[in-house]
């Protein structure tokens, strides 16, 4: 599978597919049992900054379908993770 090929995942668009395959994730199965916060924190350490916490909603939005879940919005996830965070 190819980065063009992981835009068929739910919210998985052209660049956030082109992200996964440089995170070593080439086909769905890679992303099963993975760890968001492990999966944002190596991007953050291959870009040399903070991405934006909208990648990290993506992310977990992208594992949990991996793992079985119903595909949903990433911005669900944002809710879910500013909730518990206290954000507004």
């Amino acid at each position: 599978m190819s980065a063009k090929d992981l835009c068929e995942l739910p919210n998985i668009g052209p660049a956030m597919a082109r992200t996964l395959v440089r995170l070593g994730i080439h086909t769905p199965h890679d992303l099963s049992g993975r760890d968001p916060v492990l999966m944002y924190r190596q991007l953050t350490e291959l870009d040399g900054r903070r991405a934006d916490p909208c990648v990290l909603d993506t992310f977990t939005a992208v594992v949990d379908h991996a793992n079985g879940a119903p595909a949903r919005p990433w911005w669900v996830y944002s809710r879910e993770r500013k909730a518990r965070s206290g954000e507004s």
